[in-house]
């Protein structure tokens, strides 16, 4: 690999670089791309370790030493990415390329972005000869869009001891600008739900594909798909919700923050999400533990009507909630004839830590005096999981000024997946 001289200076090239690296998990193979990373800092100076269940996924570890006057600061990311097959790209989704004053790519958001922003920092910082009170851990993990197995989790449960006396991390998804009501609102994520996958299972008359089966498996199933698209989980006011509608209400003020302030009264919040619209839609799993038909099994052959059909859910819980109450709601909706198996469970942290939000939330108010920084609970998951089991609090903080007509949540896992250079 060439020199890269001033290399903190250019994020964007880091980030394009980092996209071209094709991660898609499974089945991961995140190597090469944590040795590039490993290779930017080794020049600069800066010694980076390599630990790993799977030396095809390895994670990499690096410490700027501080002055021993705080705690250390954990900054983490994930280089592996989610699929892009079936999907309908207008430009190709690993070659990094700048079109438009756009980073096109397959994890341009979710999450090389952050990881370039996070090198780049941490390579500034060395270079420049920064002496933070604390030291502070650049963590690169693989293995996060599928279950933290070779990331995240295996270093929690088996090198814990890399993460001795940290209590607060930046990691995704948040500082990014957000527009509601003619305010600029900037998420900082406190807090996030928890995976609960859940599978229904039907059954009903087989027979011959010749003779056909009125009532059936597959009819059943079709009938709780319906239930599922038409009927809503009960509505749930969680605190980590409640803080962020506050400070958007507050900001707002007059009647639209009255209105925004209706979300945390259980009578009238899926009224106020369905005015919000396409805004809604991103609210809306704040207020709902939720679940999302994926996966589909019946026969497995054309001409044999299946006497059994199944569905697999990603469901997602609220803070707090356990899967015995997530059942019971979810059989609710589709029926006590349907037999419900959750066939995973992570848990997520049940509180959020606040003591470092103010100063987050002062580092965007001095870049943007307009902005609002603002608590968010994450409607997905991230690593920040396994880190709560060792008492460590992630702040989802990456802060990326974006244009008001640009819809993060659509093009995230989805085609098209871009980011704005300068945000980067």
């Amino acid at each position: 690999m060439k020199p890269q001289p001033n290399i903190h200076e250019r994020p964007v090239e880091i980030l394009r670089r980092l996209i071209q690296f094709n991660t898609t998990n499974p089945p991961g193979n995140e190597a090469a791309c944590v040795n590039y990373i490993r290779d930017l800092l080794n020049e600069a100076g800066i010694e980076a370790t390599l630990i790993a269940k799977d030396w095809n996924r390895p994670n990499l570890i690096a410490r700027l030493p501080g002055e021993g006057k705080a705690p250390p600061l954990l900054m983490y990311g994930h280089v592996d990415v989610v699929t892009t097959e079936n999907q309908p790209w207008q430009h190709p989704p690993f070659e990094g390329q700048i079109i438009d004053g756009y980073v096109w790519g397959r994890g341009a958001l979710d999450m090389k972005g952050g990881v370039a922003m996070m090198v780049a920092a941490f390579l500034r910082a060395s270079v420049e000869g920064l002496r933070p009170p604390g030291d502070i851990v650049l963590t690169i993990v693989s293995d996060e869009e599928v279950g933290g197995d070779f990331g995240a989790k295996f270093l929690v449960e088996e090198h814990p001891d890399l993460f001795k006396g940290i209590k607060y991390a930046i990691g995704e998804f948040g500082g990014f600008s957000m527009h509601v009501a003619g305010k600029r609102f900037y998420p900082i994520m406190i807090s996030e739900k928890q995976i609960c996958e859940i599978k229904a299972t039907v059954r009903g008359q087989g027979g011959h594909g010749s003779m056909p089966v009125r009532g059936g498996a597959m009819a059943r199933l079709a009938q709780v798909l319906k239930d599922l698209d038409e009927k809503h989980f009960p509505v749930h006011i969680t605190p980590p919700a409640r803080m962020m509608v506050a400070a958007m209400a507050s900001a707002l003020g007059g009647v639209p923050g009255f209105m925004l302030g209706q979300l945390t009264n259980p009578m009238m919040t899926n009224l106020i999400l369905n005015m919000l619209g396409e805004q809604g839609r991103v609210f809306y799993p704040l207020f709902h533990n939720t679940v999302s038909p994926t996966i589909l099994n019946g026969s497995a052959k054309v001409n044999v009507i299946p006497s059994e059909a199944s569905v697999i859910m990603d469901g997602r819980m609220l803070p707090g909630f356990k899967p015995d109450e997530m059942l019971k709601e979810l059989r609710e909706i589709v029926g006590k004839d349907v037999e419900l198996d959750v066939t995973q469970y992570d848990p997520g942290p049940e509180e959020s830590n606040m003591a470092m939000f103010d100063m987050f939330a002062g580092i965007l108010k001095e870049a943007d005096p307009q902005g609002v920084p603002i608590p968010l609970l994450l409607s997905g998951v991230t690593d920040g999981r396994f880190f709560s089991q060792i008492g460590i609090q992630t702040y989802g903080f990456l802060p990326m000024i974006l244009d008001r007509d640009f819809s993060f949540a659509s093009i995230i896992h989805a085609a098209n997946e871009r980011v704005p250079a300068a945000a980067i």
